[in-house]
Formats: structure tokens, sequence, C-alpha cells
């Protein structure tokens, strides 16, 4: 004989809303465990790199697994996708301004760069020259990029903080040789001159110089020197280092609107946490980015050279004002481009 279960309409209820919230519990569970980083576009295969070590640092120390996924673009470009509603966790940018414009924008603590060590840059790198296999040129220092015949690939630097850095190492190369700010304008002018045309990322400048052969010179960051090699074969590229170049911070931040809507702050605290551990830093130096670590610095091969390197706040007042001078609407670059008609 079969005997039949009744449900009573409590016992219903309960069975209910246990299903619903089981069903619902999943993606949160899911969403919580999984970042997106918003980054600047010659990262891309660092942070590939370091996700892998991270995932399998934090299985371990937790026993969960999570997803980290990627987004990226030049960094001013990554910063007002941020801003428009791109739901990126974290931002690890290569320019401090752009961060400056999403604590203006109220989505990172205005103190941001108290967050984490080093001005919350776990790493850095600086600005040299990329010239075709032999230097035919005959390319050595800044005043090389100026003369006839020489053209100049650089990033925008309305659009990616590769080319901010350009500019900003051109002009301080005048100022640390005693130079007035006017000569540094006339310097820079007469460099942007010899630019055939600005790319919209450093990824895509390097595109322009080595898949469309176009340029004497690439000014980029030093990490490119090897993911050219990588990509392009060893032995397309010279690396021509300048007498000096410009310190180049790293900056990363929480974008706080995203992880508190998606509770995900401890795992992207931890996740930029990570980067100032031996084994990030040791990621770093394997793409040729210049760790903090000078233990991990001691690994890199080849050796990271000794150069001079000004900072942003050393000539220019810090990136706040860098901006307002030199790339906001209407400033010094715009007023460059505009007297020699490029757009």
């Amino acid at each position: 004989m079969k005997t039949r279960m009744s449900v009573t309409p409590l016992l219903a209820t309960l069975l209910t809303s246990a299903v619903l919230a089981l069903s619902l519990g999943a993606p949160a569970v899911a969403q919580q465990n999984t970042l997106l980083n918003g980054s600047y576009d010659v990262a891309r295969e660092f942070y590939k790199d370091y996700n892998a070590v991270f995932q399998k640092a934090w299985k371990q120390k937790t026993g969960q697994d999570v997803t980290i996924n990627q987004s990226h673009a030049g960094s001013s470009a990554v910063a007002r996708s941020v801003a428009d509603g791109l739901e990126a966790d974290v931002v690890t940018m290569n320019l401090a301004s752009d961060v400056d414009f999403l604590a203006d924008k109220g989505l990172v603590t205005a103190s941001w760069n108290k967050a984490f060590p080093n001005n919350a840059a776990p790493t850095y790198s600086t600005m040299l020259f990329l010239v075709r296999e032999g230097n035919p040129k005959g390319i050595r220092d800044w005043d090389d990029l100026i003369k006839p015949g020489v053209q100049v690939v650089i990033v925008n630097p309305k659009t990616g903080g590769n080319g901010r850095y350009s500019y900003l190492a051109a002009w301080g190369y005048i100022k640390k040789k005693g130079g007035s700010d006017a000569q540094a304008a006339e310097f820079v002018t007469k460099l942007l001159a010899n630019v055939p045309v600005l790319a919209s990322g450093g990824r895509a400048a390097t595109s322009t110089f080595l898949q469309r052969g176009i340029g004497d010179v690439l000014i980029t960051f030093e990490s490119e020197v090897i993911q050219v090699d990588k990509e392009f074969g060893a032995g397309k590229v010279d690396a021509v280092y300048p007498s000096v170049s410009m310190l180049a911070e790293n900056p990363v931040a929480i974008i706080d609107r995203v992880v508190d809507k998606k509770g995900t702050r401890a795992l992207a605290k931890a996740y930029l946490d990570y980067l100032y551990s031996d084994e990030g830093q040791d990621v770093a130096v394997r793409h040729y980015i210049r760790p903090r670590s000078a233990k991990a610095a001691a690994k890199a091969k080849p050796a990271f050279k000794n150069i001079p390197m000004f900072t942003v706040d050393e000539l220019f007042g810090g990136w706040k004002n860098a901006q307002k001078v030199h790339f906001a609407d209407g400033a010094q670059f715009d007023q460059i481009i505009n007297t020699l008609g490029k757009k």
C-alpha cells in the first residue's frame, strides 16, 4: 500500500522560499567571486599572468575559486569608461591623474593614493625609444627626435597615459637642461611636428610602428621592449635609453561604487595587495615592469638600466597641475596641435 504525503500550505511556502533563495543565491555568490580589472592596454599580458598567480594563491588561502576579467584600452579611455558605467571592481592605471579623475567623480576615495604603499603604485616604468634594427637614423637622445626627416610615433596625450608621459618627458628634458617653459614648448612643438600619427593607446602605437611600418622611432614604456620581442620576434627593434626620462608610476585603486554593489571589496583589496607580494613583484619583473622590491629587481634579465628620472611633482607641480596646464581642453597640448594644424 502506498502512502500519500500531503504538503501543508506552510510547508509549501517554506519549500518555495528555499528554492527561490538557492536560485537567487548562486548568482550572488558567483558575483562576489568575480572581479573586473580595468587597465591600460600595454599591461594586458602582465595582468593575464598575474591573475593566474593570484587565483592560485587565493584558492590556497580560502578554498575559493575566483574569476578575474580584464578590460583594456588607453588609461584615460578606461577611466572614462568606468565613469560612464563600466563595472570594474579595480583599476590598474599608468597615470595618477586618471585615478584622480575617478576620485573627482566620487567613484574612488579621495585618499586613494594612501590606500596602498608607494602612493598606491606597486610598479613603475620609464619612457624610452624603440628604433628599427641597427638604428638607421642614429637616434641617441631627445634632440634627435626633432631633426628633419625623423618620424616619431607617440600616443595621443588626450587618450592615453603613455602619451602624457612621452610629452612631459620631452618637456622635462629641456627643463632639466636649464631651459625655460617657452623653450620647452618650442622643443615639444618641433617634436610633434615630426609625428605622422597620434595613436589612441600604447599597443596601438606599437602596431603603428611595427605592423604598419610607420615612423623611425616609437616613444613608449620600457616594458614594451620584451613584448615586441615576443610578438614580432627578437631583433626587430633596438632599445635606446635617453640621457634622462620620466618616472612613470602605475597606480591602482578600488572602485567603491562597484565593490559595494557586488560585495567584492575584500577580494578587490586582496587582489591589489598581492601586487606587492614577492610573487606579484616577480611577475612584474618577468614583464620588464620595474618592481618596488629591490629583491625582485635583482632578478631581472636583462637588468634594469640605471637612468636618471624626474617626477611629475618635481617639474610640473603634480598631476592635477600638469593636467590643467598641459592636457585640459584648450591647454598647452591643444594649443600646439592647433598651431601645427593637426587634429
